[in-house]
């Protein structure tokens, strides 16, 4: 009696395999792409600030006014301003920008559902992948300004602290706009974080909390002209060690 045999065909598996290759090899050329399109458009925007914050601010929220006129000043001081490119906080940093002397850069990212691109953008520029647009928040920040908001802002805020105490950028200035809303989370961070050994007290310097435009700005400024750090806005290497 002939045995039966129980194992797909070679040529199927082989066949399901090339599939799910090519599959990958189409995500990969995707990436790369997206990487090169965006850094072609973005080679000549710096100085620039990734401003991070709530894509649910209304035009009547009072982080909303606030940071617009952050992103204005800033703007006027030279910085060009890059967000998230969505509604809420995102576009009243880029109404800041646009409005002043220097451009705003809006780094879309494609959803289902959500967030249309704002209409105050010089640049916008559209991804398909999370992670590469991070990248590029990162690859081209002098500095951060991270306003109130929800998991989207708590993971880019974490993840600029992780890089910087890393030694995976440099330690540019980080601050965080609404200090009755943030400072919970210094707590939090200074209470259980740091008590427990889990980080370093002079990890907490990363950052620091300000709800005054000319003192945020004035901070930047400070930030690179000091002598004891490496930073300069001439030459800033910024680029993320991956």
């Amino acid at each position: 009696m002939a045995e039966s045999k129980k194992n797909p065909s070679n040529s199927l598996s082989d066949l399901l395999m090339q599939n799910e290759f090519d599959n990958e090899s189409w995500h990969a050329f995707e990436i790369v792409s997206e990487y090169v399109s965006a850094t072609q458009s973005l080679d000549r925007i710096t100085p620039a600030i990734s401003f991070f914050g709530s894509a649910r601010s209304k035009p009547a929220d009072k982080y909303y006014n606030l940071s617009e006129e952050i992103a204005f000043k800033l703007s006027e001081s030279g910085f060009n301003i890059i967000t998230g490119g969505g509604p809420g906080l995102m576009e009243a940093a880029s109404k800041g920008a646009f409005n002043g002397k220097s451009k705003s850069i809006g780094l879309n990212i494609i959803l289902p559902k959500e967030q249309n691109p704002n209409s105050y953008q010089d640049i916008s520029i559209n991804f398909k992948y999370f992670f590469m647009r991070k990248v590029m928040f990162v690859k081209y920040a002098f500095a951060y300004v991270v306003a109130p908001g929800g998991f989207g802002t708590l993971d880019e805020f974490s993840e600029v602290l992780t890089l910087i105490q890393t030694n995976k950028s440099k330690k540019v200035p980080v601050i965080l706009v609404g200090v009755d809303f943030w400072q919970g989370l210094q707590d939090w961070l200074q209470n259980k974080i740091i008590q427990e050994k889990f980080a370093e007290q002079e990890d907490l310097s990363i950052f620091k909390m300000s709800d005054d435009p000319d003192d945020i700005v004035n901070f930047i400024f400070d930030c690179y002209y000091r002598k004891d750090n490496d930073l300069s806005f001439k030459s800033n290497n910024l680029n993320i060690h991956l």
